[in-house]
C-alpha cells in the first residue's frame, strides 16, 4: 500500500520542528546516522532497530522541550509501552542519515501515544511510519494519571490541531 506523502517544511517558530505540507501537522525532528551495528549481514537496518529510533525520537523530543525522561523517572513516573506498530516503505543502509519525526497524539487519563515518521535525510523518501502507546505508571508499576508536565507538553505542542 502506498503511504501518504510526507513533505516536511521548516517550522518558522522553532527550528527543532517541521510542518508536514500534506497534513499541516507539526513534528519534532531529530537526525541520526545508521551505525554498522544497526544493520544485518546485507548492511540493511535490521527491523527491530526502528523501535530504538522511535525511542531516540521520543527522548529527543522530551529533552528539547525541557522535560527529559530522566526527570520524569526522578518524579516517580514511568511510561512502559503496551502497544506499537510500524509500517515499512523502503530500507535504510549503513551510514545513511535519517530524520526521526515525532509528535504526541492521543492523551487519555493514564495512556498516551506518540506517532513517528522516519525519512531518509538526503533522498527525502519515506522510510517508515509508526506509533507507540504508553501507560503511565508509578515506580511500583501501578497505573496512575499522566503526570502534569507531560499533560502540559500535549497541550502546548507546536501547531497542535
Amino acid at each position: 500500500m502506498r503511504p501518504k506523502p510526507f513533505i516536511p517544511e521548516p517550522y518558522v517558530q522553532d527550528e527543532r520542528f517541521v510542518r508536514d505540507r500534506t497534513t499541516g501537522l507539526v513534528w519534532h525532528r531529530a537526525s541520526y546516522r545508521v551505525l554498522y551495528a544497526d544493520t544485518d549481514r546485507s548492511q540493511v537496518v535490521y527491523h527491530s532497530n526502528y523501535l530504538r529510533y522511535f525511542e531516540y525520537g521520543r527522548t529527543s523530543l522530551m529533552r528539547d522541550v525541557a522535560y527529559p525522561y530522566k526527570e520524569i523517572e526522578d518524579s516517580g513516573y514511568v511510561y512502559p509501552i503496551y502497544d506499537l506498530g510500524v509500517s515499512f516503505y523502503t530500507s535504510l543502509f549503513y551510514d545513511d542519515v535519517m530524520h526521526v519525526h515525532t509528535r504526541p497524539v492521543n492523551l487519555e487519563r493514564v495512556r498516551l501515544q506518540f506517532d513517528y515518521v522516519i525519512t531518509h535525510a538526503e533522498k527525502g523518501c519515506l522510510v517508515c511510519t509508526g506509533f507507540t502507546r504508553h501507560c503511565a505508571a508509578n515506580a511500583a508499576g501501578r497505573p496512575v494519571a499522566v503526570d502534569p508536565k507531560t499533560v502540559q507538553l500535549w497541550q502546548t505542542f507546536p501547531g497542535k490541531m
